[in-house]
């Protein structure tokens, strides 16, 4: 499906571009029986319900005037905004990320364990430093970039 999501995103880029809006993340996932395809948009003091329905209705009537269709089944176009749990996909997300609490989902284990969550402290092109709390203690680990399935803003409790 990723040829869908390539489509979608040429087809999404100019019209962010011309809002001043960023574009986050794009996926097309089936859930249950239903296909949804989700577009993630974004701007500096956040998006709103309006915006998100302009997106939405230019890139409906982009998707509607292709022939054939990218997209041959019935599925669900959502609009929206990434959320207070925002996925970090490029680089600029990770460096607007640092000081911030994160959640870290690993291809492979560090010490046991294949997710961590703390304050994402140091970033270079290899590795990334999260600051993580143990019961009491506070811990440093080096997690290798490569090693990252996905990475995301988190919600501290």
């Amino acid at each position: 499906m990723s040829s869908v999501v390539e489509t979608v995103r040429a087809l999404v880029t100019p019209i962010v571009d011309e809002n001043e809006f960023e574009l986050v993340d794009v996926e097309f996932v089936k859930e249950g029986k239903n296909w949804f395809l989700r577009v993630f948009i974004d701007k500096p003091n956040g998006i709103d319900i309006e915006e998100c329905a302009i997106v939405s209705e230019k890139l409906s009537e982009k998707l509607d005037s292709l022939d054939p269709d990218p997209i041959p089944q019935a599925y669900f176009l959502e609009v929206s905004s990434p959320g207070a749990e925002r996925p970090l996909k490029k680089e600029a997300d990770y460096i607007a990320a640092l000081n911030e609490y994160v959640h870290v989902s690993l291809y492979q284990s560090i010490e046991g364990e294949k997710q961590y969550e703390g304050f994402l402290k140091t970033l270079n092109e290899e590795e990334l430093t999260l600051l993580i709390r143990i019961k009491t203690r506070e811990k440093e680990i080096r997690v290798a970039r490569k090693n990252i399935a996905k990475a995301r803003l988190a919600i501290q409790f």
